[in-house]
């Protein structure tokens, strides 16, 4: 008797033990082994970055040529004057554009320059002199009656970061003549409202005619530009095209200018048998076929499964397409929505690129002898292609003042200047994006909650928030360079932590299934450990029952 009792106590201590070590050590390992790990994250500051506050500082100085001011306001020089410009885009974004303007007198060999025979020379002799970093502008104002500028010429705004501008003829208004212009030079070649406005990520301009025409790709590292050449004939045309020499010649100088946006990479490509997949109409008056404006849209898709280069891209791809129509349907000529003919004879599309209809010289269509050789004229189709690329980068033309004229930019087919623009709307863009990525993930955080969050992924969201930072920072002082590889930056780690992979390891795994892995597994151990506590309680309520009541 008294052996059964004590295995009976060696039981029941056995099973409390049993018991206390799975609620004491086993189900907290489980809990901790199996929850979901996340990083801490700077929740506060990614809602700071929810409301885009941008202050962009435009260093500008203004440059008096001898006898421009009259003596009392010479011997003020120099001074610094600030005004500011503030644009509210959005509920949460705002633009405040603030200008510090230096006045000073020409140094020695400014003057020199400035006495030059053409100004075409002293704007290209001032960027040596002086020098000229991103962002930043320089405006020299010369007397009413320096021949430096064209009689009626009031403003002449260079390729590089400077602006010549004649003075007022009274001398009682010379400073508040010089600010109007410097304001005017301020809004060519700096930055504008609408400029700004367009580059935010969920901005579409539809507030004007034609707008969504203009819409600029998005912000990347690289870009990749493919040249096509589309033959559908190649029985009735043999097609010739150097489109080595001119990318060499007429692309890349201002695909070195862009280098600072990003990377890029160019090939061509030589199409036979693609056609445009639209039939165009038949003009009887002019004996000759037309692809309408409203058709436009239904030639890419065809053209592009044809591509196939933005399939196996990483980043996005620019098509320009030269398409010299078959011998059935030449000259083949595009119309406008007026239905008036397209000078150019080409179209584009944004976020998409380019084509242009080349058709063979008319003596050579109609020669019996085929194929016929067709050499392409480069120049003209590199004329439209460089627009075109222009366009897809969102450097549109700028309105300048009547009495104004601007300088061609040449080979580098991108004015220093229009690079600053550019650099502007893509850092704005970069720190935009990064707001709406960081945002986009707290907020997915907070809805799903078994997203995990590991230390890489947590480091590069507070990299993309310090840089973040960095960007609005460097745009308020002035150093559009540092702004810019900042915003890079951010929008790079941004993306990084958004789209990595081990976010995604415990999104597909419910409740259900958890209660369908874990109940066979605990559910074995968990009966013979509940039922001995059950025994053990019945046998304790049994006992406390059988004990005699004392009683006086």
């Amino acid at each position: 008797m008294a052996t059964d009792e004590t295995e009976r106590a060696r039981g029941k201590r056995a099973a409390l033990s049993f018991a206390a070590v799975t609620v004491l050590v086993g189900l907290p390992l489980w809990w901790k082994t199996t929850e979901t790990y996340r990083a801490s994250l700077p929740y506060s500051q990614i809602a700071e970055l929810d409301t885009l506050q941008f202050q962009l500082m435009v260093p500008i100085s203004v440059v008096f040529a001898k006898g421009t001011l009259p003596g009392e306001l010479q011997q003020k020089l120099p001074f610094r004057e600030t005004w500011e410009k503030q644009t509210h885009l959005q509920a949460k974004t705002s633009v405040t554009a603030r200008y510090e303007t230096a006045y000073r007198s020409a140094t020695s060999r400014e003057e020199q320059t400035l006495a030059m025979a053409s100004v075409q020379e002293a704007d290209a002799a001032l960027l040596s002199a002086q020098g000229s970093a991103l962002g930043s502008l320089a405006v020299y104002v010369i007397p009413e009656s320096s021949p430096l500028l064209p009689q009626g010429m009031g403003m002449y705004i260079g390729k590089h970061r400077s602006a010549v501008v004649r003075g007022p003829r009274s001398p009682k208004e010379v400073l508040a003549a010089v600010k109007a212009r410097v304001q005017q030079v301020a809004e060519v070649m700096s930055f504008t409202a609408e400029s700004i406005a367009g580059a935010l990520p969920d901005h579409i301009p539809t507030d004007q005619p034609g707008a969504e025409w203009r819409r600029p790709f998005k912000s990347s590292l690289g870009y990749e530009i493919t040249f096509s050449l589309l033959n559908p004939d190649p029985k009735a045309h043999d097609v010739h095209w150097d489109i080595e020499g001119a990318v060499s010649h007429y692309v890349q100088p201002m695909l070195d200018t862009l280098g600072p946006v990003a990377n890029f990479s160019v090939d061509s490509q030589i199409l036979y048998y693609a056609a445009l997949g639209v039939t165009p109409r038949f003009d009887s008056p002019t004996s000759s076929f037309i692809l309408s404006a409203h058709s436009l849209p239904h030639v890419i898709n065809p053209v592009e499964a044809r591509l196939g280069s933005s399939a196996a891209s990483l980043y996005p791809v620019l098509n320009f397409l030269l398409y010299v129509p078959e011998r059935s349907h030449s000259p083949l000529y595009i119309q406008d929505k007026d239905g008036a003919a397209v000078p150019t004879n080409a179209f584009h599309s944004p976020r998409w690129g380019g084509i242009m209809v080349y058709n063979v010289d008319s003596v050579a269509a109609n020669k019996t002898l085929l194929p016929v050789r067709v050499d392409v004229d480069m120049v003209r189709v590199m004329e439209v292609f460089l627009t075109q690329l222009r366009l897809l980068f969102g450097i549109s033309p700028v309105l300048l003042p009547g009495d104004t004229e601007r300088e061609n930019p040449g080979d580098a087919g991108l004015a220093d200047w229009e690079l600053d623009r550019l650099l502007w709307a893509r850092t704005i863009e970069n720190v935009a994006t990064v707001s709406s990525t960081l945002t986009s993930l707290a907020q997915l955080l907070d809805k799903i909650s078994n997203i995990v969050i590991k230390d890489d992924v947590a480091s590069e969201v507070y990299l993309a928030v310090a840089s973040a930072q960095t960007a609005m920072r460097e745009l308020a002082s002035g150093h559009l360079g540092l702004a810019f590889h900042a915003s890079k930056e951010a929008a790079t780690s941004s993306e990084r932590a958004f789209f990595d992979p081990s976010l995604l390891h415990l999104l597909y795994f419910p409740d259900d299934q958890k209660f369908a892995i874990y109940i066979p597994l605990f559910l074995p151990m968990a009966v013979p450990i509940l039922l001995s506590l059950a025994k053990i309680l019945h046998e304790a309520r049994q006992q406390h029952k059988k004990e005699p009541i004392k009683t006086d």
